[in-house]
Order: structure tokens, then C-alpha cells, then sequence
């Protein structure tokens, strides 16, 4: 695997990796975000959903039909600044490996089948998702923009996922530690 000068690798693909925004981040599609990278190819762009940005909302408060009983409390969460008109289901699964796999556009028979099975991590469903075009993941990487980190099932319990930049950023050490708690605007400091 050839590596850049920054050492970030240029054909590595980071599906199945989280996509942490870096606490300078100031972007506000992605302030304090945490993605999960489904797909990745260096020559064609990436694909992934924000995970740590739930709408407070449920399936069944935002269909007209009456959803599939084991979908209508599936939470839902803003995925990204991309397609926000339509509403997307996405299993969490874990693959023989160790790699965790993000199952986009999950038809709502086949989520509701996979809500009980044992590889399942969890069913959410999506608002909108992210992309980037070829190259430009790994342009806003060498910028230091995002910090790839290894995703694993622990890090995807529903409950964890709206404090989950700030824990990432709390086990990363002091440093970071310190630059996620400072506020948005340093006058209020």
C-alpha cells in the first residue's frame, strides 16, 4: 500500500471505518459529527450517513402508511446534507472478520425481517446521507479535517450514539479532550 507524504493511505479504502470530525472542524454540516464510511473507493468517491445526529423522531412519525411493526420505533436520524427529501433504512451488520458493514437502502420487508437477527447491530433509518466525489475524502483527510477511527459494535448501542463525538474525543487523549469541550465561539471562554 503506497502512502502519502501526510502518511494517510492513498488506496485504502475506509468502508466499515467511522469518520470523526475534527474539533476545528467548523462546517456545519459536519460540526461535531460522526460518520460511518459504508463505502470507499479511492477512484470512484465515498458514501456514508452522520450517526450521531438523531431527529428525536420515530418511522412512525414520519410516514403517511402504517410502517411494519417491528420499524415504526426505529429512530431516525439527520445521515447527511445530501437527499434530505427522502427517508432511508440502514442495517448495522457485523461481518464474520471483524468488519462492520452499514446495509444501505434496506427495503422496509427486509428491515423489519432483519430486526431480530443475530449478526444485526441495529436498524436505524436515515434522513439525508454524505458523499464524496473522487479523491476528495482523501483531500479533507491530508487537511486534517477527519479522524478515521475503527468502528466496533459497542460504539453503535443506540443510546450512545448522540454523545458519541465527544466520547471518541475524550479517549483520543487530553488534548483532544480539551478541544472538544471548548465552545463554538472562544469569546464565551
Amino acid at each position: 500500500m503506497r502512502k502519502s507524504r501526510d502518511d494517510i493511505p492513498c488506496s485504502r479504502s475506509f468502508a466499515g471505518s467511522l469518520l470523526v470530525a475534527h474539533p476545528n472542524m467548523l462546517d456545519p454540516n459536519f460540526r461535531r459529527t460522526v460518520l460511518f464510511i459504508s463505502e470507499h473507493d479511492p477512484n470512484e468517491g465515498a458514501l456514508g450517513v452522520i450517526i450521531n445526529r438523531p431527529l428525536d423522531r420515530q418511522v412512525a412519525d414520519l410516514v403517511t402508511d402504517e410502517p411494519p411493526a417491528n420499524l415504526a420505533e426505529v429512530p431516525v436520524f439527520l445521515g447527511g446534507p445530501v437527499g434530505k427529501n427522502q427517508l432511508m433504512f440502514a442495517a448495522f451488520e457485523w461481518q464474520k472478520g471483524e468488519r462492520l458493514k452499514l446495509n444501505h437502502n434496506v427495503a422496509l420487508e427486509q428491515a423489519s425481517d432483519a430486526a431480530g437477527e443475530k449478526n444485526l447491530v441495529t436498524v436505524c433509518a436515515f434522513v439525508g446521507y454524505a458523499g464524496w466525489g473522487a479523491g476528495q475524502l482523501e483531500s479533507e483527510l491530508k487537511q486534517k479535517a477527519w479522524l478515521v477511527q475503527k468502528a466496533n459494535p459497542s460504539l453503535l448501542k443506540l443510546e450512545r450514539l448522540p454523545n458519541l463525538w465527544f466520547n471518541i474525543m475524550c479517549s483520543l487523549g487530553p488534548w483532544y479532550k480539551m478541544l472538544s469541550a471548548a465552545p463554538d465561539d472562544p469569546s464565551l471562554n
